[in-house]
């Protein structure tokens, strides 16, 4: 079991939210044409993360970000692991839990009623959560549409009539209706262009700033991560592979994946030499990953010891990695 966490920015506020070895496993095949088999879709996560602080989860598609949000939701119960809201363990979603807890999902499009007006969607949260007469819930939401940057006669429209920027704007309204301490952000800002990406950012951030808020910001964008995140975990076909500080994490990567990673990022700077790190191969099947660590089919600096066995995550400084050869701190993309 791996008990290694982010930790080191708790004296920022109290700590919302602990994960401690989270897996969630999914049985597939078992039919007439198909062997049975276990996706380890999420193979051991354990963070924590304090109120006012961001954690960004990143990681190529398939890494296991999404059934993180999904687990750290509730919408789907862990295989094993622990879960705990302010220090209790969570077995089921309760309205309670559900006060603290909100999730803001990738498609503004998708996300939103569209038979609902704004002013209901945004209403929904408190008929079913509060005893909030008519009035205080129109009150609640027109101050709650202000406050990400919506005017007041928006409250009749539906969301058609709404840009995609707008919509996410009226999805992260909504999950705040009921003064949530954390937001699951599962990639927010994807579907957007990239002006709209920085008006959304922007409100997040203040609005982080303004109540405290925690967000576990899920994402493959590190240049939206570096925007918005306190603190970074790295994950690689369900399992965390680096964690730390996110200018630490930036300024110099230790495992292999990561610098790749960051490589690919654009730099607005034209004159910025950067060292492309081109991966080989397609991220392995969850279905069949590799033996020892599951990055080595692609990694320039695997050797058989990275083949024959699975590197845990080991300390080094503010940062944690699952490498047996890291990077050096001196150069760290190109060695």
């Amino acid at each position: 079991m791996n008990d290694t966490v982010l930790d080191h920015r708790t004296e920022a506020g109290d700590i919302v939210v602990e994960a401690r070895n989270l897996t969630r496993y999914y049985d597939v095949g078992g039919s007439p044409f198909s062997e049975k088999g276990v996706v380890k879709a999420l193979d051991g996560v354990s963070f924590k993360l304090a109120a006012g602080q961001t954690l960004a989860v990143v990681g190529e598609s398939g890494c296991g970000k999404s059934t993180l949000a999904r687990l750290v939701t509730m919408i789907e119960p862990p295989t094993s692991g622990e879960l705990l809201i302010d220090g209790q363990p969570v077995t089921q979603f309760t309205a309670e839990l559900r006060r603290k807890m909100q999730i803001v999902f990738q498609n503004p499009y998708g996300s939103l009623n569209p038979r609902q007006k704004i002013g209901a969607i945004l209403e929904e949260p408190l008929v079913i959560n509060t005893k909030d007469n008519a009035t205080t819930r129109r009150a609640k939401a027109i101050a709650m549409m202000e406050r990400v940057g919506l005017r007041a006669e928006h409250y009749e429209r539906y969301p058609h009539m709404f840009s995609g920027g707008q919509r996410q704007r009226i999805a992260i309204a909504r999950a705040l209706m009921l003064n949530p301490k954390i937001l699951v952000l599962d990639e927010p800002v994807s579907a957007l262009d990239v002006s709209i990406q920085a008006q959304v950012l922007n409100i997040l951030m203040d609005l982080q700033a303004e109540l405290g808020l925690a967000y576990l910001f899920i994402s493959h964008d590190l240049s939206v991560v570096k925007h918005l995140a306190d603190d970074i975990m790295v994950m690689y076909l369900g399992k965390p592979v680096e964690t730390g500080p996110s200018e630490d994490v930036f300024a110099h990567p230790h495992h292999p994946y990561t610098a790749a990673l960051l490589s690919a990022t654009p730099v607005a700077d034209p004159f910025h030499e950067k060292h492309r790190i081109r991966l080989e191969g397609e991220l392995p099947s969850p279905l069949d990953p590799p033996k020892g660590c599951a990055f080595n089919p692609r990694c320039w600096r695997a050797t058989q010891e990275c083949r024959d066995r699975q590197p845990a995550l080991t300390e080094a400084g503010s940062q944690t990695h699952a490498c047996f050869h890291p990077l050096p701190a001196e150069s760290p993309a190109t060695s």
